[in-house]
């Protein structure tokens, strides 16, 4: 089985869109193993979009700045989520980084719309409601940072028997 990150973040939060979101994770058979609502500070912050991420050197300094600052508008709520191929499922849930960008029935497709066009021209960051880890590498790195060893729980669920059938015997 297969760990990965997400953090709603504080527009998400703000909207009241966390059980939603959730429900539609937890309906495609991830299973929630750790959760918790934080308030990080920029320290927080920086360890992960550019000491694990390397978000200045994709994105560029200007739009690590804008995301920090927003990052820090509001609590955000992190969870672990664990499953088949867990973290390359969620980025297809999730959708583009650019909500614009995202297809309809995707997570960022259907709750945000704005370009990174629109948002650097009013210098703002982009409100794309969730942070999903890259592949499972990267996730690896952001659940150690988020979430210690008794934060993260094992469990056995009924919707497993149905999404991650063992060997049956004959």
């Amino acid at each position: 089985m297969e760990r990965t990150l997400i953090i709603l973040k504080p527009d998400a939060v703000k909207r009241g869109l966390i059980g939603e979101i959730l429900m539609r994770f937890e309906k495609a058979g991830l299973k929630i193993v750790g959760a918790k609502m934080l308030k990080p500070d920029y320290d927080e912050f920086y360890v992960h979009y550019e000491t694990i991420s390397k978000m200045v050197s994709r994105r560029g300094k200007e739009a690590f700045d804008v995301t920090l600052a927003m990052m820090q508008e509001g609590p955000v709520v992190a969870f672990v989520l664990e499953g088949l191929s867990a973290a390359s499922l969620v980025r297809k849930m999730v959708g583009d980084t650019e909500p614009q960008k995202a297809p309809p029935g995707t997570i960022r497709g259907d709750y945000a719309h704005m370009s990174f066009a629109h948002a650097n021209a009013e210098g703002i960051g982009v409100p794309n409601i969730i942070h999903a880890s890259g592949d499972s590498k990267e996730a690896k790195a952001e659940i150690s940072h988020w979430f210690s060893e008794n934060e993260l729980f094992e469990y056995q669920t009924t919707h497993e028997d149905y999404t991650q059938p063992k060997k049956r015997k004959k």
